[in-house]
């Protein structure tokens, strides 16, 4: 039987050589002269035959093979460690041909709309987005919301997850990538969220205040992706792809944490493969070419700390005689000497409750209570606070700050000037100093004291006032991740989107 290849070429060429008989094209092409007659009578093309012979190997599996390429839209190196798992013995490159010759034929009926790539220069852009699934954590269905940051011109990948998607998610996820890549890029590349543009109008654009502010805080400029041009943020929107069906896809975790470690893992691996595009690998193409290309990230003038954005305030509590705050129906504790003071509260990764004083600093981290009615309690919140006093003695505070602080010359002039100034009630002083002192570090404590001794003011509340407006408390240790969770079955909300 004639093949669609065979009638083809022996129309054309004699389409270009009108003159040539039946026995010249059966010469040229070394077929038989009745195959060129059957091509030159026959108007219709013949059936494409492609007569593939299936590997035995692979034979048992085409079914399933043929479901998970065309249906599913897996990759074939998906299918591979698959079909491996399903006991597969033959090789790769059986499995490639069959997919290539038999099943993309299939899949490429879909018409798909062609771009340009858009290439950039080291340094000059982030690309972000976040996409939501639906994974099977702890044998429960759980809505989860990946993160995903890429650098445009060595494509290293920055993934994490959180089980809310608002805006402050988006920028601890955005801060975490930053600290990842250790400085940013010029610009970002966003999409029209919410969380980024009040109004998507191609002919309007109004850019979301709060981002603004926060690309100001670190100096970055924001692009946006204009609606329809699947170019322009097409760096980040494909390894999501790989991402679903080389993590997500057919995988269960036991925790959330353990969701979060997996994702860092295939973060590791897919940052180490060659990239389809540039033929390198983003990890050494970061270290050797872009990572000196990045702009700084800003640091606390005299810590030396990188400075974290916290420049829009979510939601304001009073803490309470108790040292409880309230959020949700549940109370959680802060150190005591913020009891009956304002302060500000904020959700990250949708795990973590983030208490933060007046002033901007953290001085709280809960992990999130997703019960009513709880009250959850770090006992050194309380460490050494007694409501009657009974404990202030001037010899236990003393004794805790010359044993804490010996190196510190200056030590035992500082407790003379406190008794010296206050000399009604120096124990209490002492004792509210001391227990301050518990939630930062020497060298902030020293700062505060010097700052007493500069100044010649020496009581709580001067105390009080410069180390909270001028330092940051000892971070508390929070697991983030390790919590009940709640179960989730939809996509991203179109509401998201402002058009």
């Amino acid at each position: 039987m004639i093949n669609m290849e065979d009638w083809v070429t022996i129309r054309n060429i004699k389409i270009k050589n009108p003159n040539y008989g039946t026995r010249k094209i059966a010469e040229i092409l070394g077929v038989s002269r009745n195959t060129v007659k059957k091509a030159l009578k026959s108007d219709e093309a013949p059936e494409y035959n492609r007569n593939i012979k299936i590997n035995k190997e692979l034979e048992p599996f085409t079914e399933f093979v043929k479901e998970s390429f065309v249906k599913k839209g897996l990759k074939a190196s998906r299918i591979l460690n698959d079909l491996k798992s399903k006991g597969y013995k033959g090789s790769k490159d059986a499995l490639y041909r069959y997919i290539k010759s038999e099943l993309q034929p299939i899949k490429s009926k879909t018409n798909k709309d062609a771009f340009m790539p858009y290439s950039t220069k080291p340094g000059e852009q982030f690309q972000y987005d976040w996409a939501e699934y639906v994974v099977q954590i702890d044998n429960k269905s759980v809505k989860v919301y990946i993160h995903q940051t890429i650098l445009g011109f060595s494509r290293k990948k920055f993934f994490d997850c959180s089980l809310t998607i608002n805006q402050g998610d988006v920028f601890t996820a955005l801060e975490e990538s930053f600290i990842f890549f250790g400085g940013v890029c010029e610009r970002i590349q966003v999409d029209n969220a919410k969380v980024f543009v009040d109004n998507a109008s191609k002919t309007n654009l109004i850019w979301n205040k709060r981002f603004l502010h926060f690309c100001g805080f670190y100096g970055i400029k924001p692009t946006r992706s204009i609606p329809g041009h699947p170019w322009s943020k097409g760096k980040v929107e494909k390894p999501f792809n790989h991402l679903e069906t080389h993590f997500i896809t057919g995988n269960e975790f036991s925790s959330f944490e353990n969701f979060r470690n997996r994702l860092k893992r295939y973060e590791e691996e897919v940052n180490l493969l060659v990239h389809g595009a540039t033929k390198e690998i983003p990890d050494i193409t970061y270290k050797n070419s872009e990572l000196s290309s990045l702009n700084s990230l800003p640091v606390h003038p005299v810590t030396g700390e990188i400075k974290r954005y916290v420049g829009f305030k979510e939601e304001f509590r009073k803490v309470g005689s108790d040292c409880l705050v309230s959020y949700k129906s549940s109370r959680y504790s802060v150190p005591h000497y913020f009891a009956r003071s304002e302060v500000w509260v904020k959700v990250i990764y949708g795990t973590t409750l983030q208490i933060f004083s007046a002033k901007n600093k953290l001085i709280a981290s809960h992990t999130l209570s997703l019960k009513k009615g709880e009250v959850i309690i770090n006992k050194e919140h309380y460490k050494n606070y007694r409501g009657d006093n009974s404990d202030n003695s001037i010899k236990t505070s003393v004794s805790r700050l010359v044993k804490r602080f010996k190196s510190y010359t200056q030590i035992h002039q500082f407790i003379s000037n406190v008794k010296v100034q206050k000399r009604i009630n120096p124990a209490y002083h002492l004792n509210k100093i001391v227990n301050l002192f518990e939630y930062y570090s020497d060298k902030d404590c020293i700062l505060a004291m010097e700052e007493a001794f500069s100044f010649n003011v020496f009581n709580a509340n001067f105390i009080k006032g410069y180390i909270t407006n001028n330092t940051t408390p000892k971070k508390e240790s929070v697991n983030l991740f390790n919590i009940d969770l709640p179960s989730g079955d939809v996509k991203r909300d179109p509401k998201e989107y402002k058009l």
